[in-house]
């Protein structure tokens, strides 16, 4: 499990934001990095600020969250070391850490209801890399 855990959503997913902090407060170290209004804001601000939270400290993770989790994720992959996997299932979050060792999960809060979402996140936080074959495929990422 990550030490610390770092947030960041744009104004589409406050609410989801908030929650997921409320969830996770009591177990883990969490940074929000924003946003914290309801205000029209820049996905890649906050997915930028997160992602390099997360290149700095390799014991931790991120969540972003947007409407539908796209914007977030395609803002997050564009930085080294990230691998973001945009999650709509506890399964698929289970997955990119076994097999993808994702250090960023994204979410849709326009897609995905809170119960739902809290589900994947622990899904996510709770599940390891199985290394083997899948290290060697990641190897093949790092250009």
């Amino acid at each position: 499990m990550p030490k610390t855990i770092h947030l960041g959503c744009d104004h589409a997913a406050l609410d989801m934001k908030n929650a997921l902090i409320k969830a996770l407060e009591a177990d883990y170290a969490l940074e929000d990095h924003g946003t914290y209004t309801a205000e029209s804001c820049d996905y890649p601000d906050i997915a930028h600020a997160v992602c390099r939270a997360v290149e700095q400290d390799s014991e931790s993770c991120g969540i972003l969250i947007c409407g539908t989790g796209i914007g977030m994720s395609i803002a997050a992959n564009r930085h080294q070391g990230i691998r973001a996997a945009l999650c709509t299932t506890e399964l698929h979050a289970r997955l990119s850490r076994q097999h993808n060792n994702a250090n960023v999960l994204c979410l849709g809060a326009r897609m995905t209801g809170s119960v739902l979402a809290e589900a994947i996140v622990q899904a996510f936080l709770h599940t390891d890399f199985e290394g083997g074959r899948h290290q060697r495929r990641l190897d093949k990422l790092a250009i």
